[in-house]
């Protein structure tokens, strides 16, 4: 039986969240991506936060989860549906570490402060841009209501906004280089499908 990693994914974070809420942080402080820099002289940073912060979410603000997990069932179901289940997989846990990766040596080199970070949106980055790449003129559904713009302008424009916001350090309290850091492993990854698939196409001799 096929199964759905979109839904699966959901399914985890969702889990996650509840235990969250039952947990009241303990959670948040082992699995969240703890800055590389000692927090009152104590390093909290794990290899293993690299992937499980991106089942963490904000229990202070529902919407943190609500609109991620929205963004993971839009994008990645077309993506799914295209590539199939194992493919998603490594393209999202891609961008998910690739995010984490960028989050934590980049804002540091722009002198933000330290802070552990929480969220799936770098691993729905990647998806964005694997469906920009395999659908460039699809309509983008924001919430399911048709905003009338290809789906490579908005993964482009997207990029646009979250670069400005990185750089110039507005909107602070957002992980804006985990953002982008999400679309550089969809890349790698998308860049080795289509290797995989150039190298097995049939070639003529001349």
């Amino acid at each position: 039986m096929k199964y759905s990693a979109v839904k699966i994914l959901i399914a985890a974070n969702v889990a996650v969240f509840v235990a969250q809420l039952a947990t009241h942080g303990l959670l948040e402080h082992w699995f969240a991506l703890q800055p590389l820099q000692p927090v009152y002289g104590v390093v909290l940073f794990h290899v293993w936060q690299l992937v499980t912060y991106a089942f963490l979410h904000s229990t202070e603000n529902l919407a943190h989860l609500l609109f991620n997990m929205v963004a993971l069932w839009m994008f990645g179901r077309p993506v799914e549906n295209a590539v199939g289940p194992r493919r998603l997989l490594t393209c999202y846990f891609a961008a998910v570490i690739t995010a984490a990766l960028t989050q934590l040596f980049v804002p540091g080199i722009l002198g933000a402060p330290p802070a552990p970070v929480v969220g799936a949106s770098g691993g729905v980055f990647g998806l964005i841009l694997a469906c920009a790449v395999l659908f460039p003129y699809a309509k983008v559904f924001v919430f399911f209501v048709p905003i009338g713009v290809p789906m490579w302008l908005f993964a482009a424009g997207y990029a646009g906004v979250e670069l400005y916001l990185g750089v110039t350090g507005r909107l602070a309290d957002v992980a804006h280089f985990a953002h982008l850091g999400g679309l550089i492993g969809a890349a790698l990854v998308i860049f080795q499908w289509r290797w995989t698939a150039r190298s097995r196409s049939p070639r003529r001799r001349g």
